[in-house]
């Protein structure tokens, strides 16, 4: 009996310290360390992959220095409409017509750089693209255009400036008043009238009216 009651005691001891102990935190592994490797396509070392990209770089670069997105024309330099107009009513400036066999003519020497359109060759519309040739002169309101108000004629309407055509029919009517006959010796007003400016630039005096 003792022998058995020795037995219980030391079993219901050992059962209690295994109870008390402390149960150990699960081990966790260690993540491994990923390594990147960069893709290099298939023909390409890793120089040569390299300097490909830094071409095409340079290529997107340069494609947005030319601000191939903006309106307007892109081969040349170009003043605006109103600034043509005014010289046009001062004598200033005539139309200009595309010169067949341009580039022939001009190695024949029958014709000058400054004799072929400007639209034509690629230049701008006062000559300053030509070295030796008669620059045209500036108005104010080519500088007013140059200095920003070029921005006003990025417009999608027909006439250049404005906010184009009203095609619903919606928009608050605006201009001459319909039904409004016009006289016989009725003269359209010069764009600088249009303006409200009575002082209009006078034409620069020519030597003996004709030069």
């Amino acid at each position: 009996m003792r022998t058995v009651s020795l037995t219980v005691a030391a079993t219901t001891l050992a059962a209690a310290a295994a109870f008390q102990q402390p149960i150990s935190a699960p081990r966790t592994s260690q993540g491994s360390s990923t390594q990147l490797y960069e893709y290099i396509p298939s023909g390409f070392t890793k120089d040569s992959w390299k300097a490909f990209k830094a071409k095409e770089q340079k290529k997107k670069d340069d494609l947005a220095k030319k601000n191939l997105g903006r309106m307007g024309p892109k081969g040349f330099q170009s003043r605006s409409f109103q600034s043509f107009q005014e010289a046009l009513e001062r004598g200033e400036a005539t139309h200009m017509l595309p010169v067949e066999n341009a580039k022939k003519r001009l190695a024949s020497g029958e014709l000058k750089p400054e004799d072929i359109p400007y639209m034509q060759r690629g230049g701008n519309w006062d000559n300053s693209d030509l070295k030796g040739a008669k620059k045209v002169r500036w108005l104010s309101s080519d500088k007013e255009y140059a200095n920003g108000g070029f921005k006003r004629s990025q417009s999608v309407s027909i006439f250049g400036e404005g906010a184009g055509l009203d095609w619903t029919g919606k928009r608050e009517k605006s201009g001459p008043v319909q039904g409004v006959k016009l006289g016989k010796n009725y003269k359209a007003p010069t764009v600088a009238q249009l303006k409200g400016n009575n002082a209009e630039e006078k034409p620069k005096k020519k030597m003996f009216g004709l030069f």
